[in-house]
C-alpha cells in the first residue's frame, strides 16, 4: 500500500489523459487538474492542457483566465511564427504560493521555505529535541516566523502550510510522538498554519518527484543515502513503501565509523568539503553501498519492471553522480540518475507536502 500514514507522500501527477470535469459544481478539481499539470512541466499551453485532461477549450480558457487572477499561474510571452494564432505558454508563478518543510533529524533539524517552484527562499538548522533536552516549541514557532518575515506581506497570505518530515525512529517513541503531535497542534493554533506530517524518506521522495530529477519520471526505485540507506518504489508516480520500514547500514554513518577508525574525519563532521581527501576509504565504502544497491533493485525487479534509479542524499551531487556512474557500470540497462535537491531533500520534500494536499488532483 502506499505509505500515506500522515499526508499525501507525492507529488501528485495526471495521467496522459486525465478525465477532467465541466460541471461548475467541480470547479476546483478542474483547477487541481490544471496546476498538477503544471507541477509536473515546467510550461505548458491552453491545447495540450485540454489534450491532457479532456477539458473543453472554453473550460480550458477559465480555468486559466481564474488561476492567473489568483496569482498562482502566470503567462509568458506570445510564440509567433507558427500557422494560426500565437501560442502562450504557461507555467506556475513562484510567487504563487510558499511552504515551510521541516526535517527532523539527528542531530540536526533543518528548515526551509520553498515558493510554488521548488527555490528555497529561506533554509536554517536547529538541534533536534533528542540531540538538546532543553529545546522547545518556542525555536521552531520564532524560525518559521522568521521565515516568513522575508516575504512581502501580500505574500505571508500565500503560505501553503508546514510540512514535518519525521524519521520513523521518532515515531516509534512515545515521548518523541507526543513532542510532536504537541509542536504540530502550536504550530497550528498560535501561527494559524496547517501542518502536514509524513516519514521523512517519503517526504524526500515526494521533494525529488515535484521538484527535482524524477519529475519527468512515472516508474522508478528511489533510495535516499543518508545516515542508513532507504529505498522506496515508485510507479505511476505513487509512492510505495514495504510492510516494515527497512533500511540498510551502508550508509553515511558506515563511512563515518571507518574514517573514525583512521581518524579522517570527526563524526558529524562536515560531509562537503573533505570529500577529496578520503583516499582508500570512499572506494571500499563506496562498492559496500553499490552491492547493497544492487541486492535491493535485483529483489524488486523480480515483481515489477522498471530500468530507472534515483538517488537523493545530503552528501555532495558528485560523490552521488559517481555512485550512479558505477551503479549503471554494474547493472548494465539500468539508468541511475543523482538528485540534485540541496540543501535539505528531506526539509525541501516535508514543505512539498503542502503544496501535493492543496494543489494537486489526489490531495483534495
Amino acid at each position: 500500500m502506499p505509505d500515506m500514514r500522515f499526508a499525501p507522500p507525492n507529488p501528485l501527477r495526471i495521467a496522459d489523459r486525465a478525465t477532467g470535469l465541466n460541471a461548475v459544481s467541480v470547479r476546483t478539481y478542474n483547477e487541481r487538474l490544471v496546476l498538477s499539470l503544471l507541477l509536473q512541466k515546467e510550461t505548458t499551453t491552453r491545447l495540450e492542457i485540454g489534450e491532457r485532461t479532456g477539458l473543453s477549450a472554453q473550460t480550458v480558457s477559465v480555468l486559466v483566465r481564474s488561476l492567473e487572477q489568483e496569482g498562482l499561474v502566470a503567462m509568458g510571452p506570445a510564440l509567433k511564427g507558427r500557422i494560426g494564432p500565437p501560442t502562450v505558454p504557461l507555467s506556475l508563478n513562484p510567487e504563487g504560493a510558499f511552504a515551510v518543510g521541516i526535517s527532523v533529524g539527528e542531530p540536526n533539524t533543518d528548515v526551509v521555505l520553498i515558493d510554488f517552484v521548488g527555490e528555497v527562499r529561506f533554509q536554517t538548522t536547529l538541534p533536534s529535541p533528542k540531540a538538546d533536552p532543553s529545546s522547545n516549541h518556542s525555536e521552531f514557532l520564532d524560525t518559521i516566523r522568521n521565515a516568513l518575515d522575508l516575504l512581502p506581506a501580500r505574500a505571508r497570505r500565500r503560505l501553503a502550510g508546514v510540512g514535518m518530515a519525521l524519521p520513523h525512529s521518532e515515531l516509534s517513541g512515545r515521548d518523541e510522538e507526543a513532542y510532536f503531535k504537541a509542536l504540530k497542534d502550536e504550530i497550528e493554533v498560535q501561527l494559524g498554519i496547517s501542518v502536514f506530517v509524513q516519514n521523512d524518506i517519503t517526504a524526500a521522495a515526494s521533494g525529488e518527484g515535484m521538484f527535482g530529477e524524477a519529475k519527468v519520471l512515472t516508474d522508478y526505485m528511489f533510495f535516499y543515502l543518508g545516515a542508513a540507506l532507504h529505498g522506496r518504489l515508485v510507479l505511476n508516480h505513487q509512492i510505495y513503501n514495504g510492510n516494515s520500514p527497512v533500511s540498510f547500514d551502508v550508509g553515511l554513518n558506515s563511512l563515518e565509523r571507518e574514517l573514525l577508525h583512521s581518524k579522517m574525519l570527526p563524526r558529524r563532521g562536515d560531509r562537503t568539503g573533505k570529500w577529496a581527501e578520503l583516499g582508500s576509504a570512499l572506494p571500499s565504502w563506496e562498492a559496500a553501498l553499490i552491492e547493497q544497491m544492487r541486492k535491493s533493485l535485483d529483489a524488486v525487479s523480480q515483481f515489477v519492471e522498471f530500468d530507472t534509479v534515483v538517488l537523493s542524499s545530503e552528501a555532495p551531487v558528485r560523490v552521488c553522480e559517481e555512485i550512479c556512474r558505477k551503479l549503471e557500470t554494474s547493472m548494465p540497462g539500468m539508468k541511475a540518475i543523482a538528485g540534485k535537491i540541496t540543501p535539505s531533500p528531506k526539509a525541501v520534500g516535508a514543505a512539498s507536502l503542502p503544496f501535493s494536499s492543496r494543489f494537486t488532483v489526489e490531495g483534495q
